[in-house]
């Protein structure tokens, strides 16, 4: 039996990360999108035929939506949307603990209190019944993150939302391409937020967009993301008072741009993810999240599995990762805790954020036992590593075996 990499012995998926493609993507058309913008001197999208309402249209219509409106990026594309849907100050946002800050900064920026709830530990996604179960009189709207990819329960959420009245937004930050049903994401609710950072699956540096179905929702959020301005009308007439979250050209035109590669990188993703969990569950104690026929497709940013200790004789979650990591395979962790133990949630950061007599929730000594559990077990792959061919995903497979059979030698 080989030694472990950890203790001396070959790597056995070397040379993985070569096979990896790099990230972001981009080629000679990505580049000459950008000089022609660069050479166009309309820099701003405040003018017909922008960059950004092409990519608008084009990305929309990927994503199984009407309208879009894009934006500098997707923490301010959350705040469009809950501005957009009416939320005011100490009005109440459900969130899951579970997810990236910004999920909840937003709902702060435009002065509401979010309200953490769990999540299911098969999915990593808002557990219904939780969402259930934090509804008030105060609650305003609920905002699903769709992590790693992985949808939100989409049937059991919008009937628990249809019948308490409140909106829905879809934090698709990480969803791209993903599907419900044979539906992508990011207008099923009442409205989406995707983000092209640097790291996404559509990627722009920076970037955002806000999606919707309702023509309404759509020219309320055009109007409050320009300053007030309505697109085509002069410059400087602004009809309510507003922010600038317009995105650049040059952003836009690379969005565009890569948009043509989208499709069959979230084909592979979908399909490789299928090959890897399939191949991990074989092996057991590395578990992927759960199966479930109505995901139709998914977009993978991260593809995410739960460590189980037990089997590989007690050994703790990050000894485990240090011993796959010295094998080659590029593993890690995400956000690494729920939300509420975020330095940002105690009481003496959040002094003129949220008045105390309103604060709904005791963040720093709040325990959901499924987030708690989650963060403890999680282990990520990120999505361009789905990008490699099968033999080297065969070879994160083998590392994880060969640790298991040697477990000895690292307790």
């Amino acid at each position: 039996m080989a030694k472990l990499a950890i203790k001396g012995g070959p790597a056995e998926a070397r040379g993985l990360i070569s096979k990896i493609p790099n990230w972001p993507m981009f080629d000679e058309e990505d580049k000459q999108a950008l000089i022609k913008v660069l050479e166009s001197r309309h820099w701003c999208r405040l003018f017909g035929a922008s960059q950004a309402d092409l990519f608008e249209k084009a990305f929309a219509e990927y994503q199984d939506a009407r309208f879009g409106v894009a934006v500098s990026n997707g923490t301010v594309s959350l705040e469009l949307c809950l501005k957009t849907l009416g939320v005011r100050p100490l009005d109440e946002v459900i969130v899951p603990a579970a997810t990236f800050i910004a999920t909840a900064s937003a709902v702060t920026e435009v002065g509401a209190i979010p309200i953490m709830v769990d999540i299911d530990p098969d999915t990593a996604a808002m557990s219904p019944k939780a969402l259930e179960q934090a509804i008030t009189e105060k609650t305003r709207g609920v905002i699903v993150v769709h992590y790693g990819g992985y949808p939100a329960n989409f049937d059991e959420i919008l009937p628990i939302v249809r019948k308490n009245n409140i909106f829905l937004v879809e934090d698709a930050a990480h969803a791209h391409g993903t599907e419900w049903r044979g539906r992508k994401v990011g207008a099923i609710g009442d409205m989406g937020s995707f983000s092209f950072q640097e790291s996404k699956s559509l990627a722009a540096g920076e970037g955002g967009i806000v999606l919707t179905d309702s023509n309404e929702l759509f020219e309320k959020a055009r109007l409050i993301h320009n300053i007030g301005r309505v697109l085509g009308k002069p410059g400087y007439e602004h009809y309510i008072l507003s922010s600038n979250y317009r995105i650049g050209e040059f952003q836009a035109a690379l969005l565009l741009s890569s948009l043509r590669r989208l499709p069959e990188l979230i084909d592979v993703k979908n399909e490789n993810g299928k090959y890897l969990a399939s191949k991990l569950r074989k092996v057991g104690g590395l578990e992927p999240l759960k199966e479930d026929s109505r995901i139709t497709k998914r977009g993978y940013y991260l593809f995410v599995m739960r460590y189980y200790a037990e089997e590989f004789g007690g050994l703790p979650r990050d000894r485990f990762l240090e011993a796959l990591q010295a094998e080659g395979v590029p593993v890690g962790k995400m956000y690494a805790m729920p939300l509420y133990r975020q330095p940002a949630f105690r009481k003496e950061r959040l002094e003129g954020i949220i008045p105390k007599q309103n604060l709904a929730q005791d963040y720093e000594n709040l325990y959901l036992p499924a987030c708690e559990k989650h963060f403890e077990q999680e282990v990520i792959l990120e999505h361009q590593v789905l990008l490699a061919e099968k033999k080297s995903l065969d070879s994160i497979v083998a590392s994880v075996e060969k640790i298991k059979q040697n477990i000895d030698e690292i307790l």
